[in-house]
């Protein structure tokens, strides 16, 4: 069987690091909502850059805690076709958006061990589970990867979504421990928030695009095709 990881390319500010991701063959780009963000982008300027992209390209925007007729107006005024959710949301508030819904979840050893992390509630709610690294200061956009073997003890049973700290150089061992839906990328592909490094990006899908073909390979050789 064929192994195909989708990727988001998260925090997309301007005009020309869209266009090189789509050119470089990303499935999503990921607009910040959030006012507390470094990349957080204007509605308007947002449409923009969600007008001109082509079919099959989704447009993603990321909220936190915020009410939810305002986010309702972003998702319509801009076209966003899914909408991640990085705050305390509730499977009730997820269940009340009419359109795709992600929900993020911050994976560390000691949130794992004191049951703070908890994706039963939201089977039903959401079509994803994005696993970020926790922090206590952010809520994402820390630029550091969390222990990918921790999922070892938990993984949600629905599509997952892969964040925190992936550059192009780990984002194949990422895929070949936990073999997730999804991986999104944002500071790792970076000159600074908000501005994306061209060549970066392409660095990333073409590690991504390896990493599946090794899996698809070995999957054909009769070798395990199970990770985390």
């Amino acid at each position: 069987m064929e192994t195909r990881t989708r990727i988001k390319i998260c925090g997309i500010c301007e005009m020309s690091d869209a266009r090189v991701a789509v050119e470089a063959g990303v499935d999503a780009l990921g607009f910040i909502f959030a006012p507390a963000s470094p990349r957080r982008i204007d509605p308007e300027k947002a449409r923009d850059i969600i007008a001109s992209l082509p079919p099959f390209v989704d447009a993603v925007g990321v909220f936190m805690d915020e009410e939810l007729a305002h986010v309702e107006e972003i998702v319509q005024f801009c076209g966003l076709t899914t909408v991640q959710l990085h705050g305390s949301e509730s499977p009730e508030y997820c269940n009340e958006l009419d359109c795709r819904v992600m929900k993020a979840f911050r994976i560390s050893a000691e949130r794992l061990d004191s049951g703070e992390v908890d994706f039963g509630p939201y089977y039903g709610a959401v079509e994803g589970f994005l696993l970020d690294t926790y922090h206590r200061q952010m809520a994402g956009g820390t630029g550091q990867p969390f222990d990918w073997r921790l999922l070892e003890r938990v993984k949600p049973a629905g599509p997952v979504i892969l964040a925190g700290g992936l550059t192009p150089e780990n984002v194949a061992t990422a895929i070949q421990l936990v073999r997730p839906f999804a991986v999104d990328a944002n500071s790792g592909v970076e000159e600074a928030p908000g501005r994306k490094g061209h060549d970066a990006i392409r660095r990333l899908v073409r590690a991504v695009r390896q990493a599946d073909a090794a899996l698809s390979a070995a999957s054909s050789d009769g070798q395990s095709g199970d990770g985390i």
